[in-house]
């Protein structure tokens, strides 16, 4: 098994020091991906935020997967940027960042807030390995019309489900199921979202319009 089969199967893997001469070719093909995705990124961030075409361009021959209705603020960093993909339409605010070693797959609708940490790869907990610079990633799934609170962490293998939101400063270690409220660290399910939020946007506020799709 080489090196980039490792990593897609989520096992332990180095990303340097390989005798094998295929992975010793597939070493340098990821520190190219690693490099151009910085290049980019630099471009993006420092484009100006009229320039909405430019700063499209930039996200769809970087990212896997990316549509017309994507917009990222700046600041944003990932590892490789083509592990990345966004289903449909897609919001992020300021500081994203994604460790994406292992694919993200993001549904369409959904809105992430200022500072989130979107991260597949970690270490072992043995400091042996974390000597030998051993990594593990595993893939991250948010789901359609999700929103993730400011300041969040969401960590290997987890799942989030639709409609789903994840409360500020939260750090997600396990699986979130569609339809619910969860926050804290670790992050956990508080409740369900249900009828009570089709009259109430926000403790005892009233939302003043009725319950249908906006019109374009």
């Amino acid at each position: 098994m080489n090196l980039k089969e490792r990593i897609d199967a989520g096992m332990l893997f180095y990303e340097f020091g390989h005798k094998d001469p295929q992975d010793q070719e597939i070493e340098k093909q990821l520190d190219a991906q690693r490099k151009h995705c910085k290049e980019m990124l630099f471009d993006y961030n420092h484009t100006r935020p009229s320039d909405r075409k430019k700063r499209l361009e930039i996200l769809q021959s970087l990212l896997g997967k990316c549509g017309n209705e994507v917009y990222i603020e700046d600041g944003v960093h990932m590892s490789y940027g083509s592990n990345l993909y966004l289903e449909g339409s897609f919001y992020s605010n300021y500081n994203l960042t994604v460790v994406d070693d292992g694919k993200v797959f993001i549904g369409d609708k959904t809105m992430i807030g200022p500072n989130v940490t979107i991260c597949t790869t970690g270490h072992p907990a043995n400091p042996h390995y974390r000597e030998m610079v051993a990594h593990y990633s595993l893939p991250i799934k948010i789901g359609k019309n999700v929103w993730i609170g400011s300041n969040s962490v969401i960590l290997p293998g987890v799942t989030i489900g639709d409609n789903s939101i994840i409360g500020a400063g939260s750090v997600v270690t396990r699986d979130i199921p569609a339809n619910v409220i969860a926050f804290g660290n670790p992050c956990r399910v508080q409740r369900e979202i249900g009828e009570r939020d089709r009259e109430y946007y926000f403790r005892d506020l009233k939302v003043d319009f009725p319950y249908t799709l906006r019109q374009e």
